[in-house]
Order: structure tokens, then C-alpha cells, then sequence
């Protein structure tokens, strides 16, 4: 196939290969690839992949925009289709099964691309960069801390928490391959919203890079497979942004049902809309897995000095979110009820903020099922596993074993509910339903379900078909639209904010954006493409890879990207780097916290429509300097401008905000003028 002279893109049907792609005189594919690749899965669990390349018989259509693929060693014919557009093409494939297997996936282009700019901080000679909406958003541009950091996992059972799934982890259908002032964007526009492995990963000694799309079925033995939506590949020109603005607009014509801005949005609470300050502890232990003794918090009722002092030093309201307060064990779903202590000590915090005009709100974990709890030993659910119905509850493999989870190993041994079991679902309502009659503000009802996503589940013993598919959207959704009309006004969330299909059920979540910082430079996709819709918070930063001296960096991007700031505070009083911390006396200077916070805050309101209800757009390009902090997780730096701004638009005007979290006044070069901000503040620009 070809195009126009400076788009060439090239196929060989009669060997299923596509062997080229290239832009402007850019040739971006290293090696030639498969066109598709087939997974299918026998009924003992085994899987079987068809590449395109196997095929022993081709036919190809005259206008050259289709071709039949047959006589593999299994029976299946696949038909791939492709339509040509202004600046790329869009494939859509259709399988037909003549075994009595189940067709898994359809892999479309596993591309090998031209390597990474850096490996181990050197420079390659390779161009390339990845845009990947993983976790709020992060540009990976070298091969090694990729690989190291996040080493490629096969999505399987049972389920990681870090795969490279959509909707989960990844929280929008589409990556881009970035390549001077270039780039290639790769997504799927199902409105629908279902299961996808969106990745990519270094693939041989020459660093080169492979993307992996795979569209999950959620078929049945025998069934066959054709997605009704395209597998878009789009070049384009400009930055991250120019390539997620091609996501977004399809995102804004194609919104999920139901969802609404949160300008019309009637269901959000009033401190939605009023930026309190996330102040968020334990009430046992100081860290994750540390001995679950009472601290200096518990009772409950101790913190209130502390938010107190928050809340005059900064003017604003407090959101408290708890961890470890669960009366069962921290970190060890789904029992969490009565709270630890009792109600009543409970209660008298909860009464207590309330009069004071402050909110509660606590952490849960998800979907696994705590067999036995390794925080706190004596806390176990082995009598219900003695019931052999219990295991009907639970997420089984390709062969319909039932394994332990891998969520949260170091907190608890367990299995993964299935959220479309019978047994599933009541073991949920039993766990949770007295948490939602409790009328608090906020419960992160799915920490450890990033993005809100369900878990692996092959089993023919459910709801559900015997492979994992969209289905899982569907079923969360239901699931999601229950516990809302139970929670009234308290408003739900996740684990590394919500994904695409979910933002209109957790309109809040804990936007762990740092977490990539280990990766690549991480950039602000979530809020580019869905401030209108949901904000965040910036979360208790747990598993943050930079030194104390970042954390007013880190609030600073958390709230150009237009999030509430997070306060982690130890038991003894003074504020932790993030959540889990061990050394201690690394910690952020509470007085700078508290002054760039007030600062910060005062903007927002100052700006609230453009905050609150703004839709984020480009920024126009600005001189700042740089600052180097140190990883010490995985002893490299991570550089960042000294000063960050993004734009926002409303009601037909722009602005670009710029943040200064440095303690001296910084200098900036935009539009043609030198502006001084001072320490610790923001400052906007008429755009």
C-alpha cells in the first residue's frame, strides 16, 4: 500500500507482513512484522498462536485493501481489513472458527520499531520515544530503566497489578511511538471499552522496540471473532500532546454512557467543587507491613491538633483518608467492617470533622479474598475456605484452576474475587455494604484494582464466557452502578485513577502518577483528556522513587494537572516524602508544604472556573531551568523543569499557569518577555 509521498506504508499480503512505515523520509520500522497474530486456547488451558506469517493460503482483493488468510494448522480463516485514511489506516479483522477451541485474542501489528533515544542514560542513536497513558501518563525514552524497572509480563493468570492492560492500568486505548518532532499513534476507538493488552517492550540485543495490541474476545469454544471497532495507526506531527489530541477527539464524540462534566455533573458533592487538602495516616503501625500496634493517631480522635493546624495554615478544608483502620486487617479484603477500635471511637472523629467542616474518608483493597493476613497473623479466613462454595467466588485460569493471587503478596495470602460469580458478588455486598450505609465522603473502594479494573478469569463456572474479554467492562460497570445507588453522596474511587470506562463511577481516586517516575518522565495524559469529566487527588505517593526534596515538585505537577494536593502524615507529626517511607528523617520542610499549599489553593479558587471546569489544551512553549532529584529505588536522577505550567480554556478564553515549587523566585522566557514568579506560588498568563 502507499499513500502520499511523505506518508509510505507498505504490505506484503501473500507472506502477512507489513514492511514498512515511514514519514516524511523517516523510515520508522526496524524489521518487518506479522500482520496479526491469533492466540487461541484449548479446552485443557493450552494456547495456541497463529501468526499471519503461517498461513499456507492467501487471497488477496483486487483493490488491495483486504485479504483472507486460511489453511493454517488449526481451521480458522481470518480476514483482515483496511481502509486508508488522510494520514494512515485503520485495520478491523474478522475470524472464523472451525475448531473447538476459543479464539483469546487477535494481535494486531506486533511492530518492531527503531530503538529508544537512550539506553542507561547514553545516547543510542535511536529516535524513538513512547507515549504511553500508563498510570496518568509517562514518555519512556530509555531502553534500560524500562526493562529494568518494568520488565515485560505476559498478561495472564493470575492477574499483576502493573500489566499493560486497558481498562486498568492503562487508562485510555492508544499509545504513541514519538520521533523528532513525529510520531505514530496506535489505538483502538471501541466505544464499548473492553479488554485490551496495550504495551510495548525492548525485544532484542539491538534495543529495539515491539508494541503489543491484543483485542481480547470473551468468546466461547467454537465461536468466532470479529471486533466492531478499528485498530487506528495515524502519523502525525508535534509532541505527546498533538498525539493524544488525536484520542481525545475521538474520546469527546464517542463519551461513555452516562458520563457528564463535572460542570454538570449533580451528583458531585459541594467539597468537589472546593479543593480541600487529602491528609492521609495510619491509625496501626507507620509503614505497609509493619508491626499493626496502635500509633500516636489512635484513637482516632488525635489527629484532630494536627488538621487543626493544616486547615489554619492553609485555609482549607481537610479530606481525612485512612489507612490501617480496618477492624479485620490492614490491606486485607474484602472484610473491612467494623472499624478498628470500634464504632464508636470511629464515630467521634467522623462527628468531629463534620462539625468543623472537614471530611473522612478511608482506603479499602479491592477484589482479593484474604485467606490469611501477613501484617497481622491472628487475622485469617480460613473457616469460610472450608466451605468448598467459596471457591466458586473465586478467578480461575485457562485450565479452571483456582491459584493465590499476586496482588499485594508482602500484606496477605489470598485468591481474586470474580465480580461476575454469584458467590463473587454476595461475598462483596456482605464486605462492603456496610461501609456505603456508613455515609462517609470518600471510600477508595478499589485500591490494589488499579484504574478500577477486574482481574483475570477464565472460568466456565460463572457469569461469564470461559475467556477473558469485554464482558469485564460490562460486569464492572454493573457492579459500579450498584455500590454508587448504595453510597448516595459518597463518592468512590481507585487506585491509580479511574479508567476510561469507569470515570463515570469514580469520579475521585488516588492519581499515582510518581510511580512511573522509575520509567520514563512522566506527563499529565489523564487530566489532557479528561479534566472535564473527573479530578483527582495526588495520592499518598506510596512507591515514590525521588528524595523528600522532590515532594514540592511532585505537588506542583499534581496540581498543574489539576488535582488535589496530598499531605502524608506521620504518626508522630510531622509530614512523610510518601507512604510507606522508612527513613524518616528524609521529609519534606512542613512550612514550605504548608505555605506553597495555601498558595496554590488560593490560586485555584481565584481561577476556579478554569480549575475546576476547564478543559486542559496545549501549552505555548516557555523557558524555565532544570533541577536534577535523585532516585535512590534505582540509583539514577530524574530531571524536571524548575518551573511547570499547563493551559486550560473556558468559556472562550485560554490561560497557562505556571508553578514555582522552588523555596527562591524563579525566571521564566514566555511570549517574548522575562516574568520573575516568586517562591512557592503560581502565577497565569492570557493566551
Amino acid at each position: 500500500m502507499s499513500q502520499k509521498k511523505e506518508r509510505l506504508i507498505s504490505f506484503n499480503y501473500e507472506k502477512g507482513l507489513i514492511t514498512s512505515i515511514s514519514y516524511k523520509g523517516e523510515e520508522i520500522c526496524a524489521k518487518e512484522s506479522a500482520i496479526f497474530t491469533i492466540r487461541l486456547i484449548d479446552r485443557e488451558g493450552r494456547v495456541i498462536d497463529l501468526p499471519s506469517t503461517t498461513a499456507k493460503s492467501v487471497c488477496v482483493a483486487d483493490d488491495g485493501l483486504s485479504a483472507v488468510y486460511s489453511c493454517f494448522d488449526e481451521d480458522i480463516t481470518v480476514t483482515v481489513f483496511v481502509r486508508t485514511t488522510e494520514r494512515g489506516f485503520n485495520l478491523r479483522f474478522k475470524v472464523e472458527n472451525g475448531t473447538d477451541k476459543i479464539i483469546e485474542h487477535i494481535e494486531s501489528l506486533p511492530l518492531i520499531l527503531k530503538p529508544f533515544v537512550k539506553h542507561y542514560g547514553v545516547e543510542t542513536g535511536g529516535k524513538g520515544k513512547m507515549l504511553y497513558p500508563y498510570n496518568e501518563g509517562v514518555i519512556v525514552e530509555d531502553s534500560y530503566f524500562f526493562s529494568l524497572c518494568r520488565p515485560y509480563h505476559e498478561p495472564a493468570y493470575p492477574s499483576e497489578g502493573s500489566y499493560g492492560i486497558f481498562p486498568n492500568m492503562v487508562q485510555s486505548q492508544f499509545m504513541a511511538y514519538l520521533f523528532e518532532g513525529k510520531g505514530l499513534y496506535i489505538g483502538t476507538h471501541d466505544e464499548e471499552r473492553g479488554l485490551k493488552a496495550i504495551n510495548f517492550f525492548v525485544c532484542d540485543e539491538l534495543n529495539n522496540i515491539q508494541v503489543q495490541l491484543r483485542l481480547y474476545s470473551g468468546k466461547n469454544y467454537g465461536e468466532d471473532f470479529a471486533p466492531d471497532y478499528d485498530v487506528v495507526y495515524e502519523l502525525f506531527d508535534g509532541d505527546w500532546m498533538d498525539g493524544a489530541e488525536i484520542y481525545k477527539k475521538w474520546f469527546y464524540e464517542h463519551l461513555p454512557k452516562g458520563l457528564k462534566k463535572v460542570i454538570d455533573n449533580r451528583n458531585l458533592p459541594e467539597w468537589y467543587h472546593d479543593f480541600p487538602i487529602i491528609l492521609t495516616y495510619p491509625v496501626r503501625g507507620y509503614h505497609d507491613t509493619d508491626e499493626m500496634t496502635p500509633n500516636e493517631l489512635f484513637p482516632y480522635v488525635n489527629v484532630l491538633p494536627y488538621v487543626d493546624e493544616i486547615s489554619r495554615l492553609t485555609g482549607a478544608k481537610i479530606m481525612v483518608i485512612l489507612m490501617h483502620w480496618e477492624g479485620t486487617a490492614p490491606w486485607a479484603p474484602p472484610y473491612v467492617f467494623p472499624p478498628y477500635g470500634g464504632e464508636e471511637e470511629f464515630d467521634k472523629l467522623f462527628n468531629a470533622l463534620k462539625n468543623d467542616g472537614h471530611f473522612l474518608g478511608v482506603y479499602c483493597s479491592g477484589f482479593s479474598f484474604t485467606e490469611q493476613s501477613n501484617v497481622l497473623p491472628e487475622y485469617h479466613c480460613r473457616e469460610m475456605l472450608k466451605d468448598k462454595e467459596t471457591f466458586k467466588a473465586f478467578c480461575a485460569g485457562r485450565d479452571g484452576k483456582i491459584l493465590h493471587s499476586k496482588i499485594c503478596e508482602g500484606q496477605r495470602v489470598g485468591y481474586d474475587l470474580c465480580i461476575a460469580s454469584n458467590k463473587g458478588r454476595q461475598i462483596l455486598d456482605e464486605a462492603y455494604d456496610p461501609v456505603f450505609a456508613k455515609g462517609l465522603d470518600y471510600v477508595q473502594i478499589l485500591d490494589q484494582n488499579h484504574g478500577g479494573g477486574q482481574y483475570f478469569c477464565y472460568s466456565n463456572e460463572h457469569n461469564h464466557p470461559p475467556c477473558v474479554g469485554p464482558w469485564m467492562t460490562i460486569e464492572m460497570n454493573k457492579l459500579l452502578d450498584e455500590w454508587n445507588a448504595k453510597a448516595g453522596k459518597t463518592l468512590l474511587g481507585c487506585e491509580s485513577a479511574a479508567a476510561e470506562p469507569f470515570l463515570k463511577n469514580l469520579a475521585f481516586s488516588d492519581n499515582r502518577f510518581e510511580i512511573n517516575h522509575c520509567i520514563g518522565t512522566s506527563v499529565p495524559v489523564y487530566s489532557y483528556i479528561y479534566h472535564e469529566f473527573a479530578h483527582n487527588f495526588m495520592g499518598n505517593q506510596v512507591s515514590a522513587m525521588l528524595c523528600a526534596d522532590s515532594y514540592l515538585f511532585r505537588m506542583a505537577y499534581s496540581f498543574v494537572a489539576g488535582d488535589m494536593p496530598t499531605l502524608i502524615l506521620h504518626p508522630q507529626g510531622f509530614l512523610m516524602s510518601h507512604w510507606g517511607q522508612r527513613d524518616v528523617q528524609d521529609r519534606p520542610d512542613k512550612q514550605n508544604v504548608y505555605t506553597f499549599v495555601k498558595n496554590i489553593r488560593e490560586f485555584y479558587m481565584e481561577n476556579a472556573d478554569f480549575m475546576r471546569y476547564g478543559n486542559m489544551i496545549k501549552p505555548l512553549p516557555y523557558k524555565t531551568e532544570e533541577i536534577v532529584f535523585k532516585n535512590d529505588y534505582y540509583a539514577r536522577s530524574y530531571t524536571a523543569d524548575k518551573v511547570l505550567s499547563t493551559a486550560f480554556e473556558f468559556g472562550g478564553q485560554k490561560i497557562q499557569i505556571f508553578a514555582n515549587y522552588n523555596t527562591q523566585d524563579q525566571e521564566i522566557e514566555f511570549g517574548g518577555k522575562t516574568i520573575v514568579i516568586k517562591a512557592l506560588s503560581v502565577v497565569k498568563e492570557s493566551i
